[in-house]
């Protein structure tokens, strides 16, 4: 009576009238008025106190055109609702309508007050004034037509309220009306997502501006920049995070526990996921709305063959029931994964900058199990992880709350029948544990192997043309396929699971349905009688049971991206709890001390050593268990010991004063450049104290070059300062060079310095360091690299008593022992200590080690020993001059190819990455078709046409079953078994088809795509390497690999499938009630036409999502190459914030692609809905003639092709997305490879068998279109003849070893024409000769000319017979992770025997048997365990094991010190006495014994004699040259 009274209404609460198709009044004034209104205050409430106490106001004005008519016509509203409780008091009220009245006036009153300070402080309509108006326009609606309905138009009241619903639609309009064009958006920073309107967000209207440019023409990174919102970006998401995780670190550490990254990340986005959940929870919820509207709409056709009609437009309102619960669970489905998106990107670009800076801060110990290819996969495949998995998470939840909703409404129908399928679905899910357990393991080897895969690609790419230079390559290829191979077993084990999976959830809902079925139609009735068989029973069944596959179906995927969630997680949480370099080890003090006299660096009783006795931290301990070997620390100069070898530096007792200049010499080995790492704090600090003072500048013994232009390189991060870059230009040398260069200081310079030769690189590292004016210099044998006469230059200019840095503190590791005099103090270093230490003339008259060096290896030790003169930095310029003359012409480059290779004036040498712009080629598709076997994909199109057939077959026989059952054609066995029957063939047919599909044709896809890309990149020439980076390779080989073995199969297999589905929908559809076909042509047209419009702009977004990713990837390889620089030169703050940048625009392209995704979602889940509204009316419309049998089976199939079409669209456009990836494979396995390695040309036996060389008038360069670097030679070395190759820097040295190994090829030959890359394979035939006729009329000053080695023309013949015939000790000496043997002997041809002689003659012996396991010793990357001179013995151990009668030297012995270098070249002399002999050397005296000298001079041949004729010739290059080395006795 109560609530009688309180509504006032026959009907009382409801919630439905019993008089009409109505909601009560009471239930809307309550419900649909009150309620929202309630929450309403307090949220606005909430969010005024919020807004009043934090907020700060934009100071960009006020948009005045909306916000007054928006507060005028709320102050409307409000008036009107005051006139409405007026006249109610007046009257005889209804109390629901006076309460509802009221909480409206009192929302709409503080939402004035909200307003007011939401255009203060922010720039977009609010939120909660928006929904408020959405539940307001609602509510208002359904109650002026129940108004309507009972005859109340004619109160005031109702007109009252007619007023209010008026001005609130004008207000809302108002405050939805676009504000892009505003002053105030104009001038905001914020990008498009955050700037739109509610409406907007949850429609993605603000994408449209971009797919209407997408769909015009292609777009481009601008297009989208400022998409995502700012808490994404990086300095947001990582605070966010690592705050969190440093915390959750201390916490675990303090309780000796491990902490949980994957905990840490879940609860410190814990409020995040409460929206997640309720936006998933919600979709739910309306999804399993529409069978309850099914069974209403089928006893409201049952109803007119029972004579009690119900009437038509309740039939109607059902009708629209299921097309607003259809859109509002679109909606629901579209916030809730665009919500957990936004969090899942959140969530990469915070890993990725942990990861970022924790490899900045890695210990030496920690590196041997991290290398840079494993660091690269938790960027590249374990943060992305998380993009998957924030999606996949909430199913945890969503889950089983779906599986309950369905039980629920199948009880309702089939009774306690459907818990007889429940055992069966509860006793098959229970196998997930097992499943999730098998899956974990199998995808944790499988990116092991990646790992594994990936390091070693890196090391690969890194030193291809060493690969190349020994005819490597099937070897390197054939390691990496057996890490390949570990990838594809366990990917074809996640196939065979997945049939398990597949079966059991695509099957399962079906086997349950006949298991229920069965019972329901045999006991299922009143006391264990048959149940009632009704059109509604069974069709609302099967539309349940096909819900209910849906959340179990997710399991699988639910599993699958969990599973690798937490794999990766745990994988980073591995690296990021790994060892970092100690603070402590070094005590900086950025401040010089004012007391002159107090030294800039002091060691006291220093013990040092590159691994932490006993120590192993849990990643090294994952490592050890691997039987591939680890890598150890980078080491980037001299030495590093083992462990088991003790510490590297003992009893170090130093110091260094301020503007002092210490020379540290000794012998390779010894420990010179150690000392250097122990005083940057790279080294472990075993005992005593090491204190630094000032900034610190740091010169590595290899040149660490950006690839950035020659300025950038030099400022590095500094200010401009003209004058003071101009005297480092000078007194580096490098003017002659920028001079040269085609955009000056601001040409590119490639990855690794690729463009420049040795000496130049290393004098842009000097450069680097001069300009950055620092207190403390430390120089890693900086003169090791350059000529003779550069390195006078630099000793005099730069590095001298009298050179730009005669103030400054140097420590200098040298073996240039011409300018020890010049030094204020030496440091001797013998096995790790200091052995002598003194002036140059006290350890002269002491006698000792030093003495020897002295007096055995120099011509005329006196001449070294200068005066100290007083000459300044005056005399710069006249030494530049003298300089500039002798100085590289850049015609020929000493490493790559040339800077003057570029042509542009901007001076670019590495391009933009190339983006395909327009639609897949329908030959992407062909070739992925072709990669899986055109047999097995034919063999799944056919079996899902048979699953389909099945699965219609099954549905058409149910109805058969219901329509016939009563009249006794069939026995109730024979219903069943034919029934059965069908699931059977349904559960066969889906095994097969899952095992070709996952199995078969997905692993083969992957392997051959993989193969072809491995193999064609390994022979590609080198001018690609040189100017594509680093990073673009890898991107092919681990994201868009990994998109090829996980990605796209799944889309490809939901396609087929989806496909499939919505044709037999259709069919049913059609079938049952034909009128629906004359729908489906306009249907068909506006999805044709919406997919188009999408996926134009998508496809160019997943490219630019690709192409985005590897600056990332390029950037965190250089800097992991250059992390000891980047560290002494306080540097990391930099870098890091440009990671951030490069990790922001790669964010932002991927939250712009992904969100176009839900931008489809929407539109093609909104038109499913009007296929559920049109087969709802017209079954409804129908209802005379339709049986409900009919109706149903084609309203079960309606309400699944929504799904299905959404699913199909997106699963179609996300696999032309996913090809793309396919595409940038084939792009590069479809260029032009360099010559084949094997001919049909017949080599002599034993060829070459006398090592003759004849160069005839031959002349290359590095790439078509490009100057030449070798001009017009001609000349002949013959057999056993010793030649060195002298010429300054740039002369064109390393360029003739490089024709010799045909790493380039003869100018104008057909080889070069053939790889270039102008002319790729994959071009269309008449593009592709008009490429080559292009390049047939390039200009050449010579003919190419030819090379000929014992009467045979190389060109003629192979690469690979042609570079194992031949020998190399390369300028920069690369190992390769695995063994001392392995790198020895990659293709296991030798015995143990021969390669101990040849490390015997090399030197080394000795030191290889001390190492742990001797041969079988683990290199790590890069070889950076031994030093530079250690890793030049093992190349010419290398070398000696070559049986081969031509041996090339590359300043080969340019990083050992004379003593070594004296060794080696009588081992030279002696075990390669009947080889001929190329020697490159910047130390003359290396070339002073060869039988004669070749002088290179701009490309050409200046001399070509004996070293004794030319030395009595004062006017000759070599004259000069070697009076330079001081070679010449005074």
């Amino acid at each position: 009576m109560a609530i009688a009274s309180f509504c006032n209404d026959q009907d009382g609460w409801g919630p439905t009238s019993g008089t009409r198709a109505d909601l009560t009044s009471c239930m809307e004034n309550i419900i649909l008025l009150a309620l929202p209104s309630l929450v309403g205050i307090v949220a606005l409430s909430v969010r005024i106190f919020s807004m009043w106490r934090n907020g700060a106001p934009h100071n960009l004005g006020r948009t005045n055109a909306i916000y007054w008519p928006s507060q005028f016509f709320t102050l409307a509203s409000i008036i009107a609702l005051v006139a409405r409780a007026a006249v109610l008091k007046n009257e005889i009220y209804t109390p629901s309508t006076m309460l509802s009245t009221v909480c409206m006036m009192v929302v709409w009153a503080v939402a004035l007050v909200q307003n007011y300070f939401q255009h203060q402080q922010e720039f977009r309509s609010s939120d909660y004034i928006f929904t408020l108006y959405i539940f307001s326009l609602i509510g208002a609606a359904i109650n002026i037509r129940t108004m309507s309905l009972l005859n109340q138009t004619h109160q005031d009241q109702f007109k009252a309220f007619i007023s209010f619903f008026a001005f609130l639609v004008v207000g809302f309009i108002v405050e939805a009306w676009p504000r892009g064009r505003t002053q105030i958006q104009r001038q905001s920073q914020g990008g498009r997502y955050e700037k739109a309107n509610l409406f907007s967000r949850i429609s993605f209207h603000f994408l449209q501006p971009i797919l209407r440019e997408g769909y015009k023409g292609p777009l481009t990174a601008k297009d989208i920049e400022g998409m995502m919102p700012h808490r994404i970006k990086t300095d947001f998401s990582h605070e966010l995070l690592n705050d969190r995780w440093q915390r959750a670190v201390t916490k675990a550490h303090s309780r000796d526990k491990k902490p949980s990254l994957f905990l840490t990340i879940m609860k410190t986005y814990s409020w995040g996921w409460i929206p997640i959940m309720i936006f998933r929870l919600a979709a739910s919820t309306f999804t399993y709305i529409l069978p309850v509207f099914l069974n209403q709409i089928l006893n409201f056709i049952e109803s007119y063959s029972s004579g009690e009609p119900q009437p038509v437009s309740l039939g109607i309102i059902l009708a629209f029931g299921m097309f607003f619960a259809s859109v509002l669970s679109a909606f629901c489905v579209g916030q809730f994964y665009q919500t957990a998106i936004n969090i899942g990107v959140e969530i990469r670009t915070a890993l990725i900058a942990m990861v970022y800076r924790k490899s900045l801060r890695l210990s030496n110990a920690a590196k041997q199990s991290n290398t840079a290819g494993e660091i690269s996969n938790h960027m590249s495949v374990d943060a992305e992880r998380w993009l998957h998995a924030v999606t996949s998470l909430p199913t945890l939840v969503s889950i089983p709350y779906e599986i309950a909703l369905a039980l629920w409404l199948l009880y309702n129908q089939i009774g306690w029948s459907i818990f007889i399928g429940l055992v069966l679905i509860i006793i098959l899910m229970s196998t997930q544990g097992f499943i999730v357990k098998a899956y974990m393991q199998a995808k944790m080897k499988k990116m092991e192997a990646a790992d594994h895969r990936m390091r070693l690609m890196n090391e690969i790419l890194a030193g291809i043309k060493i690969v190349k230079l020994y005819g490597w390559e099937d070897s390197f290829k054939q390691r990496v396929t057996a890490y390949r191979d570990e990838e594809l077993v366990n990917l074809k084990f996640f196939g065979k699971l997945q049939i398990f999976m597949s079966t059991m959830f695509q099957s399962l809902p079906m086997v349950a349905g006949l298991i229920s079925f069965s019972v329901y139609a045999t006991v299922g009735g009143p006391n264990f009688t048959p149940g009632e068989i009704t059109p509604q029973k069974i069709f609302v069944a099967i539309s349940l049971f096909g819900l209910l596959a849906k959340p179990i179906g997710l399991t699988a995927g639910m599993m699958n991206e969990s599973a690798s969630a937490l794999v990766s997680t745990r994988r980073i949480g591995n690296f990021l709890l790994a060892e970092e370099i100690s603070g402590c080890n070094t005590e900086m003090i950025k401040q010089m001390p004012d007391d002159l006299n107090i030294p800039v660096v002091e060691i006291k009783d220093g013990v040092f050593a590159w691994d932490l006795e006993g120590h192993e931290d849990e990643s090294e301990a994952e490592g050890r268990k691997d039987s591939i070997p680890e890598d150890k620390d980078t080491l980037p100069e001299d030495e590093a010991a083992s462990k088991e070898r003790g510490p590297t530096l003992t009893k170090i007792n130093l110091e260094f004063k301020q503007g002092e200049l210490v020379a540290i010499v000794g012998r390779v080995g010894q420990g010179k450049s150690s000392l250097l790492s122990a005083i940057i704090g790279d080294m472990y600090k075993h005992q005593g104290s090491v204190r630094v003072y000032g900034r610190v500048a740091y010169v590595p013994q290899q040149a660490w070059i950006l690839n950035a232009t020659v300025r950038d390189n030099i400022l590095f991060g500094n200010a401009f300062d003209q004058a003071r870059y101009d005297l480092v230009l000078m007194v580096c040398g490098l003017l002659p060079d920028i001079e040269m260069l085609p955009a000056g200081d601001q040409t590119e310079i490639g990855e690794r310095g690729i463009n420049l030769s040795g000496g130049q690189k290393q004098r842009v590292s000097l450069a680097r360091a001069a300009y950055d004016d620092a207190d403390l210099y430390l120089l890693d044998d900086p003169l090791s690299a350059v000529d003779a006469h550069v390195a006078q230059h630099l000793w005099k200019n730069l590095l001298s008593p009298n050179g730009l840095l005669k103030n400054k503190t140097r420590i200098l590791v040298t073996h240039a022992v011409q300018f020890l005099g010049d030094a204020d103090r030496i440091v001797v270093l013998k096995d790790g200590q200091v052995s002598e230490t003194g002036q140059y003339q006290e350890l002269m008259d002491a006698g000792r080690s030093f003495y020897q060096l002295i007096k055995e290896y120099s011509v005329n030790h006196r001449h070294h020993r200068h005066h100290k003169k007083n000459k300044d930095i005056d005399g710069i310029a006249e030494e530049s001059s003298e300089l500039e003359s002798d100085a590289s012409t850049q015609n020929g480059d000493e490493v790559g190819p040339d800077a003057a290779a570029v042509k542009d004036n901007k001076g670019e040498l590495v391009a933009e990455e190339k983006m395909v712009e327009g639609s897949v080629s329908w030959s992407v598709y062909i070739k992925y078709v072709k990669s899986t076997s055109y047999k097995y994909a034919l063999t799944v199109v056919g079996l899902y046409v048979l699953v389909q057939s099945i699965h219609i077959g099954s549905n058409i026989w149910l109805k058969y079953w219901v329509t016939n059952s009563a009249s006794g054609s069939l026995t109730l066995s024979g219903y069943l078994g034919i029934y059965a029957a069908f699931i059977v063939a349904f559960v066969l047919l889906n095994i097969l088809v899952t095992y070709f599909a996952m199995v078969l044709a997905i692993v083969r896809a992957a392997r051959r795509l993989h193969e072809r890309l491995l193999d064609k990149v390994l022979r590609l020439p080198m001018s690609f390497f040189d100017t594509t980076p680093l990073g673009r390779i890898v991107n092919r080989f681990s994201s868009d690999i990994l998109s090829v073995d996980e990605m796209i199969p799944w889309n490809a297999f939901h396609t087929v499938m989806c496909t499939f589905s919505v044709i037999a929908t259709i069919i049913v559809i059609a079938l049952n009630t034909p009128i629906f076909l004359a729908v489906i042509p306009f249907l068909v047209i506006i999805y044709g036409l919406v997919q188009a419009y999408y996926v134009r702009s998508s496809r160019a977004l997943k490219r630019i999502d690709s192409v985005t990713k590897s600056p990332i990837y390029q950037h965190f390889s250089e800097t992991l190459t250059g992390v000891t620089t980047i560290r002494a030169l306080d540097a990391s703050k930099r870098f890091i914030a440009e990671n951030a940048a490069k990790a922001d625009v790669s964010a932002n392209a991927y939250f712009a692609w992904v969100v176009t995704n839900r931008w489809l979602q929407i539109r093609l889940e909104c038109l499913g809905s009007v296929i559920v509204l049109a087969a709802a009316l017209f079954a409804v419309l129908g209802r005379d003639t339709l049986n409900p049998a009919s109706a149903g089976l084609a309203l079960s199939y309606a309400m699944g092709v929504t799904q299905d079409i959404v699913w199909l669209v997106s699963a179609l456009c996300d696999l032309q997305n996913q090809l793309v990836c396919v595409e940038r494979i084939e792009e590069y396995s479809s260029k032009n490879p360099e010559a084949p390695a094997q001919t049909y040309v017949a080599l002599p036996k034993d060829w070459p068998q006398a090592g003759q060389i004849e160069f005839r008038n031959y002349s290359t360069r590095y790439r078509e279109g490009l100057d030449l670097v070798i001009r017009n030679i001609g000349f002949t070395i013959q057999p056993t003849e010793k030649v060195g190759i002298v010429g300054r820097t740039g002369a064109g040295k390393s360029s003739l070893t490089l024709a010799l190994f045909r790493i380039i090829e003869a100018a104008n030959s057909h080889w070069a024409k053939a790889s270039h890359s102008g002319a790729d394979m994959d071009a269309e035939l008449d593009a592709k000769k008009d490429a080559v006729a292009v390049l047939e009329k390039v200009q050449v000053e010579e003919d190419g000319g030819s090379i000929l080695i014992d009467g045979v023309d190389i060109s003629t013949i192979g690469l690979k017979d042609l570079r194992q015939h031949l020998a190399i000790i390369p300028q920069e000496p690369i190992l390769f992770v695995g063994t001392v043997r392995d790198n020895l002997d990659p293709f296991e041809e030798m015995q143990d025997e021969d390669l101990w002689e040849a490390l015997e003659r090399a030197h080394l012996k000795d030191h290889i048997a001390s190492l742990e396991g001797g041969l079988s010793f683990k290199v790590s990357q890069n070889g950076d365990n031994f030093s530079v001179g250690q890793r030049s013995l093992i190349c010419l151990a290398r070398a000696l094991l070559r049986k081969t009668k031509i041996l090339v030297l590359d300043e080969a012995t340019a990083a050992v010190d004379v003593e070594t270098d004296e060794l080696i070249q009588k081992t030279i002399r002696s075990e390669f006495k009947d080889l001929t002999i190329l020697t490159i050397a910047h130390r003359i005296k290396t070339v002073m014994d060869s039988d004669k000298i070749l002088v290179l001079e701009k490309g050409r041949v200046e001399e070509f004699e004996a070293p004794t004729v030319l030395l009595q010739r004062p006017d000759s290059l070599f004259y000069n040259l070697a009076h330079q080395a001081g070679e010449i006795k005074l």
